[in-house]
């Protein structure tokens, strides 16, 4: 029972600071990400990482990545693919160039600078996802794009990591050309299902007698899709942002999303944002301050002048440039994941990993500020007499 006190014990802590960041105008999941620090090993220690709360977070980001798919709209992603496409690579490019060789200046390996710059190309587009809906962003036109280059920015992350990791392994021929032949296939799959395969479904959860069965249809669809693009080396949250879009073209899309919503922001979400802030821990953190600093701010420019860059040179206006680059900074679990396989894949070292961690979640905390400003920036633009 110990596990459904710790539960509870995150419950109260993060409706509470909830409560108080968005009386104060604050983006809650910011508040939760600080009590997963605060709780956890990096001040207090009353809650640990456990593989009973990696479940409910990984659980938590798929609830929220399907309940960002379901409020897409389909025609608006497809009308801004090139803007999101430009987006991803130059948001991708900026942060490998510079980090890889900022990490050359601290004596570290090519090989070992190049995946340090990897780890920060990756989008944890999740955190974004939660501000937008607070701030009602999430289905215009840069929500469309954020959301777009995001999935486009992991998969050529998920790209990079693979060749790094088959590489490292000397398994790169055969092993590297079946996994991307896995995940080209997945995604001509996708285009099946969106168009068959989930009216079918929701046509089969209104004929069945079974409470809530159109709700459990359509979390079949969205924990299997997230199952098979883990199988097939993508993030899980590409395959339920797919599965929510399949599922925002049928009928039952309203239904679904009210009792998927209640169900993720009651429980799993705010467990999601807390395991984030349980990842730092400030131990031997003392001599790389300099490192960590500096990497944060790198971390942070290259992505937001990058995407913003893609974004402006696809015809956006500076303040929309802005949104989307705010949008594409954030790292949280997608970079958390490409750290520790690297790390488990001896691609990086021990020396700067605590340190690397630490700036994941910097960068993940600034993030919501920074949307919240390029909102408000852009508001200003459209109402200069708005304060």
């Amino acid at each position: 029972m110990h596990e459904i006190g710790i539960l509870c014990l995150i419950l109260i802590a993060t409706t509470t600071i909830s409560h108080f960041f968005t009386r104060f105008k604050i983006p809650a999941v910011v508040g939760q990400l600080l009590i997963g620090i605060l709780l956890g090993p990096a001040l207090i220690g009353w809650i640990q990482p456990s593989e009973f709360i990696s479940l409910f977070s990984e659980i938590g980001v798929i609830i929220l990545m399907f309940t960002a798919g379901l409020e897409s709209n389909l025609s608006l992603l497809k009308k801004y693919f090139k803007p999101s496409l430009m987006v991803a690579i130059l948001g991708v490019v900026f942060p490998v160039a510079a980090i890889y060789l900022f990490s050359l200046l601290f004596h570290i390996g090519q090989s070992e600078s190049i995946f340090i710059g990897v780890i920060f190309a990756a989008t944890s587009v999740s955190i974004s996802v939660a501000v937008l809906k607070e701030l009602n962003g999430l289905t215009g036109k840069v929500g469309a794009t954020i959301l777009g280059a995001a999935v486009v920015d992991d998969v050529l992350a998920v790209v990079i990591l693979s060749v790094m990791t088959s590489l490292g392994s000397n398994q790169a021929g055969t092993g590297l050309l079946l996994k991307s032949v896995e995940q080209i296939a997945y995604f001509i799959a996708i285009y099946f299902i969106v168009k068959f395969c989930a009216p079918f479904i929701a046509k089969l959860g209104l004929k069945l007698f079974v409470p809530m069965s159109e709700t459990i249809v359509a979390l079949i669809l969205c924990f299997g899709m997230a199952y098979i693009a883990d199988l097939v080396g993508l993030s899980s949250v590409v395959g339920a942002f797919f599965a929510g879009i399949a599922i925002s073209q049928t009928r039952v899309k309203n239904l679904v999303k009210q009792s998927i919503e209640s169900i993720g922001e009651a429980i799993f979400i705010p467990v999601f944002f807390v395991s984030i802030g349980l990842s730092i821990s400030f131990n031997g953190l003392v001599g790389q301050i300099g490192f960590i600093l500096i990497l944060t701010i790198l971390a942070i420019l290259t992505k937001l002048l990058g995407a913003g860059m893609g974004a402006k040179l696809s015809g956006y206006t500076l303040p929309e440039s802005y949104i989307v680059g705010a949008g594409m900074v954030s790292r949280g679990e997608m970079a958390l994941i490409i750290a520790q396989i690297g790390f488990e894949s001896k691609l990086i070292g021990s020396t700067y990993y605590a340190s690397i961690i630490t700036v994941i979640i910097l960068t993940t905390i600034v993030a919501p500020f920074l949307l919240k400003h390029a909102f408000s920036i852009q508001k200003r633009s459209i109402n200069p007499t708005q304060k």
